[in-house]
């Protein structure tokens, strides 16, 4: 009988694998709705919540955004396509552990933000100078970091203010304030973190796609160096006009009836000489 019974519910268990279904991650729209990955469910409310790591060089392609990672939350799904939303982005170990080294300072700092559609964030920046520093020139660089960061935080979007964060704008905005108060080696944001989406619905500005249908004027601006191509063709015209040089040619013998002179002179004088030779040379005979 236990024999039968195992058999029995050896039929019954199903393959849990051949159950699910494959979906595709979707990067946000902030970086075009990419393919981030692809994973397993039996159903799509299982995928709610699930977070997915991607380095920034997937993305872009971009070899020097290798060291940049980002956190993706699944948040909507469709058929079989899973959309996410941006939560955050941290460096690599590796790459923090080059920056940091002996006799050197490092000032890092931890800032709340809210942005211009709503959103909180939590930014956490980091600077390194050539040497060590006192405590009071480290909190000069700390409020001047929190006031770059809350001034560019306050006046763009949550999704512009991320591409900043990951394109090294606010880090080099950072490093020209500081620069002014004390000389700083580096200065770049290791940590963000999302505490609440957006609440306001804002499009981002997208000032190059506006300025794209301007370029047919400047193509119309171009249309003045045909009338130059025009004068070119019209150089032959000047050409044929140079035979006229044959005209200089005819008055060079002209010029050169002086030397025709010099060469009659020459004669008189061979001639002369040869008449005394041969007065000469009878004075002789005669002799």
């Amino acid at each position: 009988m236990a024999k039968a019974r195992a058999r029995t519910t050896a039929r019954k268990v199903k393959d849990r694998w051949k159950a699910k279904n494959w979906y595709n991650v979707l990067a946000p729209p902030a970086f075009d709705s990419i393919t981030v990955a692809e994973t397993l469910a039996d159903a799509p409310e299982g995928l709610m919540g699930r977070v997915t790591n991607v380095s920034l060089q997937d993305i872009t392609n971009d070899f020097r955004k290798s060291h940049i990672t980002l956190f993706f939350r699944i948040n909507k799904v469709e058929e079989t396509n899973a959309h996410t939303q941006f939560v955050g982005h941290t460096l690599t170990s590796d790459y923090f552990r080059r920056m940091v080294r002996r006799r050197k300072s490092k000032i890092d700092g931890v800032y709340d933000v809210t942005t211009r559609d709503g959103a909180v964030l939590r930014v956490k920046p980091f600077a390194t100078t050539e040497k060590r520093i006192q405590n009071s020139q480290k909190k000069i660089v700390r409020e001047a970091m929190k006031k770059t960061i809350f001034d560019q935080a306050g006046a763009s979007t949550m999704s512009e203010f991320v591409k900043n964060i990951l394109d090294g704008k606010i880090g080099s905005e950072i490093y020209k304030n500081c620069k002014k108060l004390y000389p700083v080696k580096r200065i770049e944001i290791y940590k963000s973190e999302v505490v609440s989406q957006p609440t306001i619905m804002i499009k981002d500005e997208k000032p190059k796609k506006e300025e794209q249908p301007e370029e047919p004027e400047v193509k119309k601006e171009k249309k003045p160096k045909k009338e130059k191509k025009t004068e070119e063709v019209k150089e032959p015209e000047t050409k044929e006009e140079k035979p006229e040089a044959p005209e200089t040619e005819e008055e060079k013998p002209e010029g050169k009836k002086p030397k025709a002179k010099k060469t009659a002179k020459k004669a008189t004088k061979t001639a002369a000489k040869k008449k005394t030779t041969t007065k000469k040379k009878t004075a002789k005979k005669e002799e």
